[in-house]
């Protein structure tokens, strides 16, 4: 595997857009979850802020062919066009484009379902199919900033950002493509959306300090929480000068299926994907952000598999679900964006209620996690850039 430069990224989530606020938001040990109530179902998640909010209502209306689009494709090209300018790519350049998303476009398709029920399953509307097609995240991103590359949109439930991030190494160490855009958007709260979270009994009903307790192995109920964001990295080919981080080694594994969610009690896909990030790299790994979405079962075989793999060497620890919920889709993409924080700002960003949580004697390699049903687990090794 040859070593891939993270040469710009962007994100909006719970925890803002600009680098200096999300870097902000982690610093302090709050949460950013809140019980919101939409169509009779209530459920604890991360949303965004105000003026955040406002400024995807801005590129709504901000041009006519962009007000029939879900939030998902929306919140998708306001980070893709900061991550370019951060890249200093430019518009109209070659690059292939990867954002995916679990759920898609949530909330447009429920909007046109209902009405479609509403008329007594007599009428839809035209848009209805192009604009809740899977294919449009990654299709206007490369239409928004005029690229001319490969445009791939995929779907693998929770892991599906950092599977992006699979697809465009291979791309690029291929040589089929000197640079790639990737990552995942996903909003996921909606009425419909809460409820199916809430049928599987894993959804925090807790009204403690912190609803969601991510990587507490102690905790007796379920905890997970929903959250929307999207996070986009711009991938280029070889060691740059300019380099955020860069991928150090990939990992990913499967589970063989015995019902719908399956993931075994010690995670195997886990481990798969980490044996395989780590036969890689010569260093040891300082960090592991885990994907940890706040289920006994879900946090312990993840907890399991890395201390099969690690034995008496377990990094450090952390996760960013109990601060903002599981975004799904996205939640590979922001656990990125936190390693890369982590990296540039040489700070480890722990769990406020986990008081004996290990820390870091340095953060030189940090290991990203995530996994989605199906057991489809992938593990990304980011190093620090010292050039």
């Amino acid at each position: 595997m040859k070593t891939i430069s993270i040469t710009g990224y962007s994100s909006i989530s719970a925890l803002g857009s600009d680098v200096d606020e999300v870097w902000g938001a982690y610093a302090i040990e709050n949460h950013f979850l809140e019980q919101i109530t939409y169509d009779n179902v209530s459920g604890l998640v991360s949303r965004l802020p105000t003026h955040l909010d406002q400024a995807i209502h801005s590129l709504k209306h901000s041009h006519q062919k962009y007000q029939v689009l879900d939030k998902t494709v929306l919140m998708a090209i306001y980070a893709a066009r900061k991550a370019l300018k951060n890249a200093r790519w430019d518009k109209n350049a070659t690059f292939g484009v990867n954002i995916g998303s679990s759920r898609g476009a949530t909330q447009l398709f429920e909007q046109f379902y209902d009405d479609f029920s509403t008329n007594h399953k007599s009428r839809v509307s035209p848009l209805t199919s192009p604009t809740t097609t899977l294919g449009n995240l990654s299709t206007w991103v490369a239409d928004d900033l005029q690229s001319s590359g490969p445009v791939i949109t995929h779907s693998i439930t929770c892991s599906t950002g950092l599977h992006a991030v699979l697809n465009a190494v291979a791309w690029i160490n291929s040589g089929m493509s000197q640079k790639f855009m990737v990552g995942a958007t996903e909003a996921p709260n909606t009425a419909f959306t809460i409820a199916q979270m809430q049928s599987l009994k894993i959804y925090s009903d807790h009204q403690l300090e912190y609803p969601c307790r991510a990587l507490d192995l102690e905790k007796s109920k379920n905890s997970m929480c929903l959250g929307e964001g999207a996070a986009i990295f711009c991938l280029e080919q070889g060691v740059k000068s300019n380099a955020l981080a860069l991928i150090d080694s990939i990992g990913y594994g499967t589970e063989k299926l015995t019902h719908n969610v399956s993931v075994t009690q010690d995670a195997k896909c886990f481990q798969d994907s980490m044996h395989m990030a780590l036969s890689y790299i010569d260093e040891d790994v300082d960090v592991i952000v885990m994907h940890a979405p706040g289920t006994i079962k879900g946090d312990s075989s993840e907890m399991r598999a890395i201390e099969k793999v690690f034995g008496s060497n377990i990094p450090a620890v952390t996760s960013n679900k109990w601060k903002i919920g599981h975004t799904l889709g996205a939640s590979g993409s922001l656990s990125m964006e936190l390693a890369i924080l982590m990296l540039e700002k040489q700070e480890f960003i722990g769990i406020p209620y986990l008081k004996n949580l290990k820390t870091p004697e340095k953060i030189e390699r940090i290991m990203v996690n995530a996994v989605g049903f199906g057991g489809n687990a992938v593990s990304v090794v980011l190093k620090r850039n010292t050039i």
